[in-house]
């Protein structure tokens, strides 16, 4: 595996939207049941909490392709049925749900810590430069649509299923295929797992092509890899699609390398 962990790519402004995202991401992290879940409150009153914030807020293949939403969903509260403690489910819902907005909640949701700071990482190394050649409006509503794009694509492949989609896996994926199309040359300081994390520069062609290779692999075995819970299918639909949108801008903007010359006009 490799982990990217900073480019050699410097932008010509502060990527505003990019860190505007990750405060974001990390601030609703932590104010969701899920921190407090995962930082040791772990009774069951805790955890049928966190499946109702999820029923709530996340985003149902099922509810998306067909625009309802699910007659059933966690209350939040602890059950007992049969000498068995559950999760209470509840029909009708004890809250009104718009499918289409709920990907948008989505993409600010996290089932756990690495999962968080998983995307985060790649969208501080790699978002800063996409925003600067997108600029600052056209980036937010490019990582928006392929986090859209990304979810319905996914839900395409999985019509029947109620698992919620946490997460912006799909948008920042968006974020790696412009990169990669934009700066296939750049060097990317990366951290190689099976050498004993060990660093290493490698252009970012063969860093993001590498990532997209294996999710392809992934997704090709299983639309959502067992145990891991990972649409793997978001992954591939925003990276095709991001990378799509900005082809265009491939050979623009990019940096003209000066000639000396002589006299009091000589460029520098």
């Amino acid at each position: 595996m490799v982990l990217p962990i900073h480019d050699v790519n410097p932008t010509r402004r502060t990527p505003v939207v990019t860190y505007a995202l990750i405060l974001v991401n990390v601030v609703v992290f932590l104010l969701s049941p899920v921190a407090l879940h995962v930082l040791g409150s772990s009774s069951a009153a805790q955890a049928c909490r966190q499946i109702a914030f999820f029923d709530r807020y996340a985003a149902e293949p099922r509810e998306l392709l067909t625009n309802r939403q699910e007659p059933l969903a966690a209350n939040g509260r602890v059950g007992t049925k049969d000498g068995q403690v559950g999760c209470v489910v509840q029909s009708p819902p004890p809250f009104d749900k718009v499918p289409f907005l709920s990907v948008l909640t989505a993409m600010f949701l996290y089932g756990g810590w690495l999962h968080l700071l998983g995307n985060m990482l790649f969208l501080y190394v790699f978002g800063n430069n996409v925003e600067d050649r997108l600029g600052r409006l056209k980036f937010l509503l490019f990582y928006v649509f392929c986090g859209y794009a990304a979810t319905y694509g996914y839900s395409l492949f999985s019509q029947t299923s109620t698992q919620p989609l946490v997460g912006a896996s799909g948008a920042i994926a968006g974020v790696l295929g412009a990169y990669l199309v934009l700066y296939p040359r750049a060097k990317v300081w990366s951290l190689l797992s099976f050498f004993f994390f060990l660093p290493v520069r490698l252009p970012a062609w063969l860093v993001l092509g590498s990532w997209f290779v294996l999710q392809y692999l992934y997704f090709r075995g299983a639309g959502v890899a067992d145990g891991g819970g990972v649409a793997y299918g978001a992954h591939v639909v925003g990276f095709v699609l991001g990378a799509l949108l900005v082809w265009r801008l491939r050979n623009s903007g990019r940096r003209r390398e000066l000639q000396p010359r002589w006299g009091p006009y000589a460029a520098r």
